[in-house]
């Protein structure tokens, strides 16, 4: 494994390794979640269906609450025109926002270099460019129908390998690719991975999915949880028990 500084993540609190997905269609479902979740969970998560309803209004909802907001709209095209998406997300303040690895080498260090540039030009903390390497809605089976001729596990390789060459911030993978995905990354690489789901849960529409816990010891950082938590009761008392479970001793 690569080495650099990790100290952040030696002082994480275990409710900021909770990204909670705002996956609602309006501004007032939105502002809902963040006033009852704001307190107990690291991140709320923008992804397209939220942003095409309500736009950036709904960024600066989080950010102006105090909160922070991780930018999931997988950015994926020409790198001028994904230059361009990350200049504006850096001026809505957003603390992290994806890109589809797949998009070349070109295009993250245009994504990189563009996070670099707005954030000093306004005087703002850079944001982090993560990468997406495989959906974790796909499973092996699927590759081969988008032309892919090789395993599972070394098409993530190669995406890691191909993101972590052009310096990225962080990778976004399934609970199943953690142990050889953090492996090829430096240890200061935020690593993130969807399908998290507690033991007393359901799997949802997610393939590859793991525990809390389980998610951790296999190199995680940070997990998004979404449909545990909202479709609980009591959304709150679920949060608890999952950073519960979060500090609970190691397996």
């Amino acid at each position: 494994m690569l080495t650099h500084g990790n100290g952040w993540k030696d002082t994480m609190a275990a409710r900021d390794r909770i990204i909670f997905p705002l996956d609602v269609g309006d501004m007032e479902a939105a502002r809902m979640w963040v006033e009852k979740l704001g307190r107990h969970v690291g991140w709320f998560k923008v992804g397209l269906e939220l942003f095409t309803a309500a736009g950036p209004e709904v960024v600066e909802l989080i950010t102006s609450s105090g909160f922070r907001c991780f930018l999931d709209l997988k950015f994926h095209d020409i790198p001028n025109t994904v230059a361009g998406a990350v200049r504006s997300a850096v001026s809505l303040k957003a603390e992290m926002m994806t890109v589809h690895i797949s998009g070349g080498s070109e295009m993250i260090r245009a994504a990189l270099r563009a996070a670099e540039e707005e954030s000093r030009s306004r005087g703002l903390p850079r944001p982090k460019i993560i990468g997406v390497s495989v959906l974790t809605s796909l499973g092996r089976d699927d590759l081969p129908t988008l032309g892919i001729d090789r395993s599972l596990q070394d098409q993530v390789s190669g995406l890691v390998d191909l993101a972590v060459g052009q310096g990225i911030d962080g990778i976004v993978c399934s609970p199943a690719d953690l142990p050889f995905v953090r492996a090829r990354v430096r240890e200061d690489t935020v690593v993130i991975t969807p399908g998290v789901r507690p033991q007393w849960s359901e799997a949802g529409d997610q393939k590859r999915i793991a525990t809390p816990r389980e998610a951790i010891d296999a190199g995680a950082d940070l997990m998004v949880i979404g449909r545990p938590i909202s479709k609980s009761p009591d959304p709150v008392e679920a949060v608890k028990r999952i950073i519960a479970e979060i500090e609970s001793p190691a397996g």
